[in-house]
C-alpha cells in the first residue's frame, strides 16, 4: 500500500506504478539477489549492474524523455528505490545518489548545451555520476569547504578534494561544489561538472565502511585541475543554494531507500517469527514477538505516508525542505529501529550472515548520516516552523 496522493486521498498505485514497482523488484532479484553477500563481502562494485539498470530506466527516473530518461514522478521514484533497496540496500544507495545528486543538480540547474551532453550518457547508464561537497573537515558544516576554484581566463583551477563521495572512484562524471569567493559566505561556492579523465582530476582512498559496502565511496581529488567555464553549473556563486535545493529532493530518496530497508526487514522477521517454534509454538504468538512486529509495521506505514507526501509535493513543484527534512529523519530513524529489531527477533541467527537482517542492520545506519545527519534535519525543520 503506498499513497499515489490527490484530492480524493487515493492512497493506491496506479496500474502503471505497480508495473514501475514489479520492473524494478524482478531487477532486483534477478541481478542483484544472488550476489548480495559476495559484493558485500569483498566491498565490489558492480558497474555492469548499473548500467542494466540504465536499460531499464532506472538511472534517469525523473529526466525528461527528451534527454533520455524515463519520465516519471517522485512516487514511482521512491517505488524503484524501494524494492531495490529491500533487495540490496547498497544498490538502492547508488542508484539514489545518481539520481538524485549527480544527474538532479545538471537536470535542475544546467543550461541546454550542458543537459544535452551529459544527460543522456548518465540516464543511459553509460556513464555513472558522483556528486561532491563533503570534506573532510567541513561534513554538516559544508560552508567551511577548502577546495577552491580560481579564476584564469576562461578557466577555473581547481585545488582541493572531497570524501565521502559515492562512486568516487567509478564516476564517470562528477558535480563538484568549490569555493569561488569567501569562506562561509553562502553565495560564495560554484558547482562544476568535471569528467573522467581531465588533467589534475583523480581518484584517492576508497572507504572501508560498516554496511552499504557494495556502494562504493571515496576520495575526490584536484590538483591544478583545469575547468573551461563553459563546465560551470548556473551562475558563480550559486553552487551551494543549488546544493540545498538538489539536498532536499535527495532525502526524499534516503527516505525511500530507509523505507526498503525498513520493509525487507520487517518481513524477514514476520517469516521467521511464524517458523520458530518455542516451547511448543511459533514465537510469533508470544507477545514479547508480536508486539514489536506491530511497533514495526507501524512505523513502516508512518514512513511511507511521510515520504509520500514528499514526492507529491514535490511532483506538483512545492517546497519541499521542511517535508523532505521530516521524511528523511523520520524513515531513517524508523529503519535503524526496526533493522535491530529484527536482529532481536531472529535471536542468535540474526547475529549471522546466514538471515538477511545481519546485513539490513548494518545498512541502516547510514541512512541517518548520509545527505545530512538526523541532527541537522532537526536544525532544517526547526527553522522553517520557527519562521
Amino acid at each position: 500500500m503506498c499513497p499515489n496522493l490527490h484530492e480524493s486521498m487515493n492512497f493506491n498505485y496506479s496500474e502503471e506504478q505497480n508495473l514501475i514497482a514489479n520492473s524494478a523488484r524482478e531487477f532486483a532479484e534477478q541481478y542483484v539477489k544472488p550476489f548480495v553477500m559476495e559484493w558485500d563481502e569483498s566491498q565490489y562494485f558492480p558497474a555492469d549492474v548499473f548500467h542494466k539498470a540504465g536499460e531499464m530506466g532506472f538511472m534517469g527516473i525523473f529526466i525528461p524523455e527528451e534527454y533520455g530518461g524515463s519520465g516519471l514522478g517522485y512516487h514511482e521514484y521512491v517505488a524503484i528505490i524501494e524494492e531495490i533497496s529491500k533487495v540490496d540496500p547498497s544498490i538502492g544507495l547508488s542508484i539514489a545518489a545518481h539520481n538524485s545528486l549527480c544527474t538532479g543538480h545538471i537536470f535542475y540547474f544546467g543550461n541546454n548545451e550542458q543537459k544535452r551532453n551529459w544527460l543522456p550518457k548518465l540516464a543511459s547508464g553509460e556513464w555513472i555520476g558522483a556528486w561532491g561537497l563533503t570534506e573532510h573537515n567541513t561534513g554538516s558544516d559544508a560552508g567551511g569547504m577548502n577546495t577552491t576554484a580560481i579564476k584564469d581566463g576562461d578557466y577555473f583551477i581547481l585545488n582541493g578534494s572531497k570524501n565521502f563521495i559515492t562512486h568516487g572512484i567509478s564516476g564517470d562524471l562528477a558535480v563538484v561544489i568549490a569555493r569561488t569567493g569567501e569562506k562561509g559566505d553562502s553565495h560564495g561556492m560554484s558547482a562544476f561538472a568535471v569528467e573522467k579523465g581531465t588533467p589534475g582530476f583523480s581518484s584517492g582512498k576508497k572507504e572501508d565502511k560498516l554496511g552499504m559496502r557494495a556502494s562504493e565511496t571515496a576520495e575526490l581529488v584536484f590538483d591544478n585541475c583545469r575547468i573551461h567555464k563553459d563546465n560551470l553549473i548556473g551562475k558563480e556563486g550559486d553552487g551551494f543554494i543549488q546544493s540545498l535545493k538538489i539536498l532536499d529532493g535527495g532525502r526524499i530518496s534516503i527516505g525511500a531507500l530507509s523505507l526498503g530497508i525498513s520493509k525487507g526487514a520487517y518481513e524477514a522477521s514476520l517469516k521467521y517469527a511464524k517458523e520458530r517454534v518455542q516451547f511448543g509454538k511459533s514465537i510469533s504468538s508470544f507477545q514479547g514477538i508480536s508486539f514489536k512486529l506491530s511497533e514495526m509495521a507501524t512505523d513502516i506505514e508512518a514512513s511511507e505516508l511521510l515520504i509520500h507526501k514528499a514526492a507529491f509535493l514535490k511532483n506538483n513543484g512545492e517546497k519541499v525542505t521542511t517535508l523532505g527534512a521530516m521524511a528523511k529523519m523520520y524513515a531513517s530513524e524508523a529503519c535503524v529501529k526496526i533493522a535491530s529489531e529484527a536482529v532481536q527477533i531472529h535471536g542468535g541467527y540474526g547475529y549471522t550472515k546466514e538471515f538477511p537482517v545481519e546485513k539490513f542492520y548494518r545498512d541502516s545506519k547510514l541512512c541517518t548520516i548520509g545527505e545530512g545527519t538526523t541532527e541537522i534535519q532537526k536544525v532544517v525543520i526547526s527553522r522553517n516552523i520557527l519562521k
